[in-house]
């Protein structure tokens, strides 16, 4: 199964150091049945990508609990067995929980696909929409369109081989 696993530039970094994703249970995105139901579509690429946006919807998150990481939104694409990876049928009802998995255990970073990350000219967008959340959060229309912002910037990929480069730790 791919899943898709949100972070920071330091969690990337983390990561790097490591040598693996996570520690265990963590969260993750993924085709999930409840994905399939919400997106309405059989394209598996089109599937993945929804999943990938859910993540670095996450991700933003994580840079709004964070104001000392670089505002990039972050997402490692990893395969794992399928039984590492589990949905909560009762939150795939919840809108906010759509495509959500629990990975059971660390991740070696040698199983990562690719990483996802925001270009640099998309930091002044993603620093507003990380700082609008709350208001996004409680109903505010203007906070809402301003976290909508980030979603204009696609993430670009990287192969993993780029990881060093990315995280300052060109070797």
């Amino acid at each position: 199964m791919r899943v898709y696993v949100p972070l920071t530039l330091p969690g990337l970094a983390a990561a790097y150091e490591s040598g693996e994703l996570g520690d265990g249970p963590f969260l993750a995105y993924a085709v999930t049945p409840a994905l399939r139901e919400w997106y309405l579509s059989d394209d598996i690429e089109e599937l993945e990508y929804a999943a990938l946006s859910r993540a670095a919807f996450a991700s933003l998150r994580l840079l709004a609990a964070d104001a000392d990481a670089p505002r990039r939104r972050v997402v490692v694409a990893a395969d794992v067995p399928d039984r590492a990876a589990s949905a909560d049928p009762g939150r795939g009802l919840d809108p906010a929980g759509v495509g959500e998995v629990r990975v059971a255990g660390p991740v070696p970073l040698v199983r990562a696909a690719a990483v996802h990350v925001d270009a640099a000219d998309a930091e002044t967008d993603v620093s507003a929409a990380a700082r609008a959340l709350p208001a996004a959060d409680g109903g505010d229309d203007d906070g809402q369109f301003v976290v909508d912002g980030a979603e204009d910037h696609e993430l670009l990929w990287y192969a993993t081989q780029e990881i060093p480069n990315l995280v300052g730790r060109e070797g």
